[in-house]
């Protein structure tokens, strides 16, 4: 397996849930964080691990610039498999064009939990979420809507619904050529969760996401993972090596 974190760059989120580049001038107070999506690419697809923001430069939405620089073309993405729904997550879909959207990658299958909708739907006001996007999604003809606790959507593609950030979200592991990829999302978005074991008060279920990041850290140790942190600022993919960790940039 190849696996490439698309880095669209480190940011500073406020309390609005808005994203602005971080620069060494930044002094912007908010949650510092890294935005990047990542590809794993087996023999048989070319697999989108979460979208993005949904930043366009020029016309061109930021995601094709990152694809692109890493010799990636778009259409070339066969699956996309959605964790959540918080719009640092979703927005990469695509664009609205007279109030119609446009999606990125509509030639992909893109897999998103039917619960985690129907959440994210009843979270009114709440800036995390894009209403418009939501809307549109149980719409689109390439969404596959999964509604199992867990589950198997290819041989080499499994996904469990984990409920930590949000009530309904998910994680997945990718297994071929004798590798395993885990991705925990914002269950487990940076290495330094594992460290400090805590219960986090924004998530829907803080508990259960710290319980979960301590049988992932076991096994990922076990079975020699690859973990991918969506948030890492440093250091996007983790490499278990018979109990040693090593980074992969």
């Amino acid at each position: 397996m190849e696996i490439i974190a698309l880095q669209e760059g480190n940011y500073v989120a406020n309390s609005k849930k808005e994203f602005k580049l971080l620069s060494d001038e930044s002094n912007d107070p908010g949650l510092k964080m890294a935005i990047q999506p990542f590809v794993v690419i087996t023999d048989n697809d070319v697999i989108l691990l979460d979208f993005g923001l949904g930043f366009v430069n020029n016309g061109i939405p930021f995601i094709y610039e990152i694809l692109r620089k890493n010799n990636i073309e778009p259409q070339q993405i066969t699956k996309v498999l959605v964790s959540h729904l918080h719009k640092d997550h979703i927005e990469g879909i695509g664009y609205f064009e007279n109030g119609n959207l446009i999606q990125n990658f509509p030639n992909a299958t893109i897999y998103i939990q039917k619960r985690e909708i129907d959440f994210a739907l009843e979270q009114i006001n709440n800036p995390s979420y894009v209403p418009e996007i939501l809307n549109q999604l149980e719409k689109l003809p390439n969404v596959e809507l999964l509604n199992a606790d867990s589950g198997q959507i290819t041989d080499e593609i499994f996904y469990e619904v984990s409920a930590g950030h949000t009530q309904f979200h998910q994680v997945f592991w990718i297994k071929a050529d004798d590798e395993i990829v885990f991705y925990g999302a914002d269950d487990l978005p940076q290495k330094i969760y594992w460290s400090m074991h805590v219960a986090y008060k924004t998530d829907f279920d803080g508990k259960r996401a710290r319980e979960s990041r301590k049988k992932w850290e076991q096994q990922a140790k076990d079975e020699n993972w690859k973990v991918l942190f969506y948030h890492d600022m440093k250091e996007p993919i983790l490499e278990f090596i018979e109990e040693k960790m090593k980074y992969v940039s």
